[in-house]
């Protein structure tokens, strides 16, 4: 991509009363210029004030009107991208916003890629690489919760936290390397082995708590994964209609309906849960089957919460048969136990040896709610305030695991009084691996891998 190019895109989606088109690059103003004709001024585009609306026609070629629209002007450096730029706000139709397009296209610019704007925008400074990831999350944030983390980023929380850390690395780094300078001055001393420990165990520390808040982050995130896991006609796919309000997976008195994994979302108190309404498991014959009930354990194995689903009526005995089963896969794992159809079974209440007993009725809504409530309950999440610092991102994550590993090698080399020169080399790596997450050493590579999943656009 040549960011002496101009380029343009549709920037809202289709199907709105209002469409705008997104113009950035040296010569923004002048081409939207070109195809702009203002009403009720004679002053043209490329004398405008920035950050001002100008009304008017948009004309082609042969002086017909495509649209009455607003031109926004930005001047560089003061722009979402740092360059020129022009957005054209008109009617959302989709031949207009087309026709401009190719109006705009006609006279230069080139069509946007995906994520291209974001990408000059922290190719230009205005924003460093774990911003600029933020703004993907904000656009497909569908939770108060990761719309709050991914606005905390945008504004840059956790780039001044991992400021901070480099701030201590370097200064920690300094130390080392003096020493190595002066090294055959052996009365020299600029700071003591002490010193140095407490220094790299207080960057250790922060940046431990930095990596274990991507368990939650990533939860937050991407949803809480939630097996419905279950014996044939237990009730498993009514309990995920139920949970989920409507007819996502069929329901059938014949045993073995459900061969493969259904998976629903909703969100409940600001928290995504992402359910899979699993094959029922039992010995069968049928190799389809077979292979949707495997599938079932590998479900359990991705969970962080499963449900037990038991028909009531069935009696203990049957559910701790079933309980057998599985057992060996629920090491780690919150579990509700849903005793289903209570409707129909006048039997006691059986106790678990794991996990919490609800008594249900997946076909009549009964305690649906109180499952709910549990749900959230053990997804155990914090609460996100303004400005906390909570890791979402996988690139991250694997950079922190990274830089945690070297500071330990820090640590352990103070401890063992290891030469200064290799400490410094771990050092280096420490700050290299914070530096790759806000994009400071990012390679073109990685930046492709990133941009190119955003939306075009943005």
């Amino acid at each position: 991509m040549n960011q002496q190019d101009t380029i343009c895109a549709i920037a809202t989606a289709q199907g709105g009363a209002i469409g705008i088109v997104r113009v950035s690059g040296p010569d923004a103003v002048t081409l939207t210029g070109r195809i702009f004709t203002p009403i009720g001024s004679t002053v043209p585009l490329t004398e405008r004030k920035p950050y001002t609306l100008a009304f008017g026609h948009i004309k082609n070629s042969k002086g017909e009107i495509i649209d009455e629209v607003l031109v926004s002007v930005f001047r560089a450096p003061h722009s979402y991208t740092g360059e020129d730029a022009t957005e054209i706000s008109c009617h959302g139709s989709a031949y207009i916003l087309q026709q401009v397009m190719h109006l705009l296209i006609g006279q230069g610019c080139r069509t946007a890629m995906p994520g291209e704007y974001t990408q000059r925008a922290f190719l230009n400074g205005k924003m460093d690489l774990s911003q600029a990831e933020a703004v993907a999350d904000l656009i497909a944030s569908t939770s108060e919760a990761t719309h709050r983390l991914a606005m905390n980023q945008m504004r840059g929380g956790f780039s001044r936290e991992l400021a901070k850390l480099r701030n201590q690395l370097l200064h920690l780094t300094s130390l080392m390397e003096l020493e190595l300078d002066f090294s055959d001055h052996e009365e020299l001393e600029f700071a003591d082995r002490t010193e140095l420990q407490a220094l790299a165990a207080q960057i250790e520390q922060l940046i431990s708590h930095l990596a274990n808040s991507f368990h939650a982050g990533n939860a937050i995130k991407n949803g809480i994964p939630v097996a419905i896991i279950g014996e044939t006609n237990a009730g498993k796919s009514t309990l995920l209609n139920a949970l989920v309000k409507e007819e996502r997976a069929i329901v059938s008195d014949i045993h073995g309906t459900t061969r493969d994994i259904i998976e629903d979302t909703i969100s409940l108190n600001g928290i995504t849960f992402r359910f899979i309404d699993t094959a029922g498991i039992r010995q069968t014959q049928d190799t389809i089957e077979a292979l949707g009930i495997e599938r079932s354990f590998q479900a359990i194995d991705r969970a962080q919460i499963v449900i037990l689903v038991c028909d009531k009526s069935q009696g203990e005995s049957a559910f701790q048969a079933f309980y057998r089963q599985v057992a060996g896969r629920l090491e780690g794992k919150q579990v509700i136990v849903a005793l289903n159809k209570c409707d129909l079974a006048d039997t006691p209440t059986f106790l678990s040896p794991q996990g919490t007993v609800i008594e249900i009725s997946a076909k009549k809504g009964q305690n649906i709610i109180a499952l709910q409530e549990k749900l959230v309950e053990l997804a155990a999440l914090p609460d996100i305030q303004t400005g906390d610092v909570i890791v979402t991102n996988a690139r991250h994550y694997e950079a922190l695991i990274h830089a945690l590993a070297a500071i330990r090698r820090v640590q352990e080399g103070l401890s063992t009084n290891l030469s200064g020169d290799f400490i410094s080399q771990d050092l280096r790596e420490c700050i290299f691996h914070l530096s790759d997450i806000v994009g400071d050493v990012t390679t073109d590579e990685v930046l492709g891998s990133i941009f190119e999943h955003f939306c075009i656009g943005k």
